[in-house]
């Protein structure tokens, strides 16, 4: 796998913030059981625990740099207390 352009960088922390708002703003739905709820809950959060991890292509260096994951790491700390 080549390594991933500034770009495609740029575009999954952006794209990391459509999670980091369903964390912080979905509630559960009225047609939906809660083990569902609290899954699609989990299921974010985990996107964003792994986005966290992406590594250049000699595996050990990260390819964030300068990326403010603050917001990133609230919505992962929210999201676990939801479905704990």
């Amino acid at each position: 796998m080549a390594e991933r352009t500034a770009d495609e960088i740029a575009k999954i922390f952006s794209d990391a913030g459509d999670c980091v708002t369903f964390i912080n703003t979905d509630t559960q739905h009225d047609n939906e059981t809660s083990d569902n709820w609290k899954a699609r809950i989990k299921s974010n959060v985990s996107h964003l625990e792994t986005i966290k991890t992406y590594k250049k292509e000699d595996g050990t260096t990260s390819i964030w740099t300068t990326e403010n994951f603050t917001d990133i790491n609230a919505a992962i700390t929210a999201g676990k207390a939801k479905y704990e």
